[in-house]
């Protein structure tokens, strides 16, 4: 995904919407994958799943609360798939070593 600062319209919305949907499903398979096989490694990476899940919610939920991506929906929108990208492409990175 990309990082760079770009306008927050539909299209590009939509486009980084798709990049969080795709990069999300190749951290799945890889947490499944990981988890498939069972043991301490397994049960470390659900608890972790479970509370980077709950963490990001949070701190989603203050940003939207306090106005950090300002009143239109667009950038809303686009700062809340910004913050969940973040988890994602880390997890991947991690994941993936």
């Amino acid at each position: 995904m990309n990082n760079r600062a770009k306008t927050a319209n539909w299209l590009n919305i939509s486009m980084d919407a798709w990049a969080l949907a795709a990069e999300s499903n190749i951290v799945i398979a890889m947490r499944v994958g990981q988890m498939a096989f069972g043991g301490p490694t397994a049960a470390r990476e659900a608890q972790r799943m479970v509370t980077e899940k709950v963490e990001a919610n949070m701190a989603l939920g203050l940003d939207l609360m306090t106005g950090k991506f300002g009143m239109q929906p667009e950038a809303i929108i686009s700062g809340s798939i910004a913050h969940y990208s973040k988890s994602v492409v880390a997890n991947r990175q991690r994941l993936g070593q």
